[in-house]
């Protein structure tokens, strides 16, 4: 039974992440088939050389790539809270787990919306004072 909840909640946990893991490329073969990829990489993937990024637009991503994880967690935990809730069958002590979870889960989405905001706010100035 263990086993179980510990394959389906690995699963859950894996599946939102599955488009980053895996990506499809879909390359042209030609006369020069490394050219063909790098324009599949830059335009069709999204991935630019490394001479065209900056360092505002890489740690960009980063933020992105970190608050879109965080994001991902606070819907399990929303989704942890609400089945937790609906199973508790009137024990106070299991309702007000759930509501603690809940709580917190949405006081740690205010604090993630703000540390987006901030980190929008801070990326955006710094790549225009650059520039």
């Amino acid at each position: 039974m263990k086993l179980k909840n510990l394959l389906v909640a690995g699963a859950l946990l894996v599946l939102p992440f599955a488009p980053m893991i895996v990506h499809t490329v879909h390359a042209t073969t030609g006369p020069d088939l490394t050219t063909n990829l790098k324009t599949v990489g830059e335009t069709g993937a999204g991935y630019a050389t490394a001479s065209d990024t900056t360092l505002t637009d890489t740690i960009g991503k980063l933020i992105s790539t970190l608050l879109g994880f965080l994001g991902v967690i606070f819907l399990i935990l929303i989704i942890y809270a609400g089945l937790l809730w609906m199973t508790a069958a009137g024990n106070e002590d299991k309702v007000k787990k759930a509501q603690g979870i809940l709580m917190s889960s949405v006081i740690g989405l205010i604090i993630l919306l703000s540390a987006y905001a901030i980190s929008y706010f801070v990326i955006s100035n710094l790549q225009n004072s650059i520039q």
